[in-house]
């Protein structure tokens, strides 16, 4: 054999091995007839080329997936394509090439690389998202959700740019408040949107957290659990003075109602903006309104709290005391109403916002550890005090009694509220599943009948960047007839957002070529939920929600039966170089191509394995490349030495043979914890090396137990570096695939050792080793520690203190 072994064309050999056998192809059986396993990545966004976080991602994956094929469990291991989306769009406009032109040649790009890279895909279940077969269905679901109330229209404010005519993605806007593209100031503007009614399964959401504990990156349900924002308490109704009118505030301090000497409307609250525009500012309330966006964008807290009084005075319904309106910067209109009643006494930020406008305190609760100072606001539990009838009762206690109070004279009620707004899903752009409703005149919105489904995206377009939706200019696509009346009508031109179409995407795999459904919910629930989902965390509060609502909703339809779609998350960490996420703008990025060239795809696969814990962050290391590439070559010349010794009959000491076979079948066992749920694959590789550089030291190389054991190391590191094992497997005679074998078994008695080091220390300093049996007693490790002719040496004259045992691993000796 080479020294070096010829990575090109082994990992060519076995790539067309695998595809001409199907090896990966999951079978449609029962569960009971053989176990069955889900194991998915979060799929691309076809940008043109894969880059090393998606390398990691898909590595990580199909570790996981080939070894509990080896198991011999029925894996399901699909790939697919996001493929709806801005950048397409943009691509379009900048290289005067239709989306879906775009789009389908970097799959093909990127689908060579997966390929490349060995990953064991199901590739007969692919599918990009922009097939008229899968967004078709997305367009089923909107109609079901329609039909059950879930979705809805109502004017929402977007990002406007005012120089190109056109509505801008979030992203698009920068921390500035300016357009991507043109830099000019991006305005606010009202349009009619499309909305999920994602609020009404948000008790699900937190409720099923309890599923996912333990199972789920802690992190990650944190996040969730504030992102969805649940709040206890009560909305309150004031009457607006010399108005017929009411303001409904929500508060989780009902028990402080006697204590709020102003209400706060959000910048963004109608009232704010009428009010405002009576008392000739609205310039003023403008600016709060752009530097509380900024600060959105920017995810940062209002430091220095600004606002004005309105004008105008409600009527606190508990005392009939006229309190005055403000409009406040650190009121935000997504939480409860979008009006706050304020009790600078018990909240920091209204007593911030009240010291500095000069505005009434008035303490309300005497508290159990301290109270109101004057200096800051005192936010813990007491009993109320200047609070009428409800004086001397604990707050705790109020909360309820306050809100009843208020139910029963019809101001208020006790209400839970969350910071989770219901999804805006209209898109006022090309590239997406088409919204099937038709506005009609006469009619009004109406449902496009399912019969007449997929409403599919038209192809006389051209892509300038300006206007409210390229779907517009479309008169093929925009003018129909009603299904209703059958006069004239127009079609919805607003596309969905994308997270439609990965909210689902998971179930679709498992019957990824019906036409006449989304999928046989027996085979969905055959397979659902994933076992293992593997993502970044930056989708914790997008993607991850949005699928686990899609998830509820497709069970509320009798489409599944599970609560929860994915019931493992392995949130990976990020590739970087220098300290910095790789990009292309920071010029730090590594090409995989580069890298699978000069070195194989199986050394790129070890780095990205090795270098970290899947979820931390990994930073990238020329050096530790090369440390992959010279290890998988010294297990290359392993083999072959192997295949040389076995012609001498080597006779092996007894001694060596049994330490050989204990750190073999010590190796399996390692290696199978860490390949199982833990999926600590940095710490399997490890063990491997370990077995492996017990092999070069070991002297009868070709007896049965080295045949074993680089026999196990071969199937161990199969799910890492699979052309190069595919090919030791057959070098070294045996039958089939490595990857089709079964996985090795620990043997329980090579897994006791006869003697284990026990360290003997004296005050904390290493002194000395005992070879000492498993579980021996402390009285016996004692006795022999201080037996020990080195420990006498060091202990001559000087009197021994205490001595403290750990058993079957120290002695430390305190002296005196």
């Amino acid at each position: 054999m080479k020294d070096v072994y010829p990575y090109s064309e082994i990992e060519k050999k076995w790539q067309a091995a695998w595809e001409k056998r199907k090896s990966f192809a999951a079978k449609d059986t029962p569960v009971s007839q053989q176990p069955r396993y889900y194991a998915l990545e979060m799929f691309p966004y076809p940008s043109g080329n894969l880059h090393m976080g998606h390398v990691r991602n898909y590595s990580i994956g199909d570790v996981v997936a080939r070894y509990h094929r080896m198991k011999g469990e029925n894996v399901l291991h699909p790939i697919g394509w996001d493929a709806f989306g801005l950048p397409a769009e943009n691509a379009a406009i900048k290289n005067k090439v239709h989306p879906e032109t775009w789009t389908r040649q970097n799959i093909v790009v990127m689908r060579n690389q997966l390929k490349a890279l060995g990953i064991s895909y199901d590739w007969d279940r692919e599918f990009a998202t922009c097939d008229v077969d899968y967004y078709r269905w997305n367009q089923w679901f909107f109609l079901k959700f329609y039909e059950k109330g879930w979705v809805y229209k109502k004017k929402a404010a977007v990002n406007w740019c005012p120089v190109d005519q056109t509505v801008l993605a979030n992203e698009q806007v920068s921390a500035e408040g300016r357009c991507w593209r043109c830099d000019s100031i991006v305005e606010q503007k009202e349009l009619e949107q499309w909305f999920i009614k994602i609020t009404a399964f948000a008790d699900a959401l937190l409720k099923d957290h309890e599923i996912l504990r333990g199972k789920w990156p802690e992190e990650v349900l944190t996040m969730q659990s504030h992102w969805i924002g649940r709040s206890d308490g009560a909305e309150v109704v004031f009457p607006l003075q010399n108005r017929t009118d009411k303001l409904t505030v929500f508060t989780t301090r009902p028990d402080t109602l006697f204590g709020a000497t102003y209400l706060a409307l959000a910048p963004e609250h109608p009232l704010a903006r009428e009010l405002a525009g009576k008392g000739g500012k609205i310039a003023a309330l403008e600016t709060l309104i752009a530097a509380q966006r900024a600060r959105k964008r920017e995810r940062k807290e209002a430091e220095d709290k600004n606002g004005f009084f309105l004008e105008a005075q409600a009527i606190n319904p508990i005392n009939q005391k006229a309190v005055p309106i403000w409009v406040a910067d650190y009121v935000l209109m997504e939480y409860g109403t979008g009006a706050i009643m304020a009790v600078p006494a018990h909240d920091q930020r209204d007593f911030d916002f009240a010291t500095k406008y000069k505005i009434p305190i008035v303490q309300v609760i005497d508290g159990e550890s301290g109270s109101f100072e004057g200096e800051k606001a005192y936010e813990g539990d007491g009993v109320l005090v200047n609070s009428g009838e409800f004086n001397g009762l604990p707050s705790q206690d109020s909360k309820k009694k306050v809100g009843d109070w208020l139910a029963g004279r019809g101001s208020g009620r006790p209400t839970v509220t969350y910071k989770l707004r219901d999804w805006l899903v209209s898109r006022q752009r090309y590239w997406g599943t088409p919204i099937p409703m038709i506005s009609c005149s006469t009619c009004g919105i109406v449902p496009v009948p399912e019969k007449e489904l997929p409403v599919v995206l038209p192809t006389d377009i051209q892509f300038t960047g300006t206007g409210e939706s390229p779907l517009k200019q479309s008169a093929s696509f925009v003018n129909v007839t009603c299904p209703k009346c059958h006069k004239p009508a127009k079609r919805e031109t607003d596309t969905m957002d994308t997270f439609v179409d990965s909210s689902w995407y998971y179930a679709r795999y498992t019957d990824a070529r019906n036409k006449s459904k989304p999928f046989e919910s027996a085979l969905a629930n055959d397979w659902v939920p994933v076992n293992q989902y593997i993502g970044g965390i930056e989708h914790a509060n997008m993607h991850l929600i949005y699928s686990r609502f899609w998830h509820k909703a497709m069970r509320e339809l009798g489409l599944v039966k599970t609560a929860e779609p994915f019931e493992r998350l392995l949130a990976q960490g990020m590739v970087t170089l220098g300290g910095s996420a790789m990009s292309k703008s920071r010029g730090n990025v590594v090409d995989p191509n580069a890298i699978i060239a000069k070195y194989g795809a199986d050394t790129a696969r070890m780095f990205i394995l090795f270098a970290a814990p899947p979820e931390k962050q990994l930073e990238w290391n020329d050096d530790a490349v090369e440390g992959q590439w010279r290890f998988l070559n010294r297990v290359w010349r392993l083999a072959g030495n192997l295949l040389d010794k076995q012609k001498g009959n080597p006779s092996p000491g007894e001694e060596d043979r049994k330490t050989l076979l204990r750190k073999t079948h010590w190796a399996i066992q390692k290696v199978t914890h860490d390949y199982g749920e833990q999926i600590q694959i940095n710490t399997a590789i490890a063990a491997v090396m370990e077995l492996v550089n017990l092999l070069y030291q070991y002297e009868a190389l070709g007896d049965a137990a080295s045949v074993q054991a680089i026999q196990t190391v071969v199937q161990l590191l199969s799910p890492l570096a699979p052309h190069l094992m595919e090919e030791l497997w057959e070098t070294l005679g045996q039958k089939g695939l490595v990857s089709e074998s079964r996985w090795p078994q620990a043997d329980p008695q090579w897994l006791t050792a006869e003697s284990i080091e026990i360290v003997v220390q004296i005050n904390g300093k290493l002194r000395s080793r005992l070879q000492m049996a498993p579980g021996s007693a402390k009285d016996v490790l004692e006795q022999e520690a201080l037996k020990d002719p080195k420990v006498q040496a060091a202990l001559s004259g000087k009197s021994v203190g205490k001595v403290i045992v750990v058993p079957d691993r120290l002695v430390n000796i305190v002296i005196k």
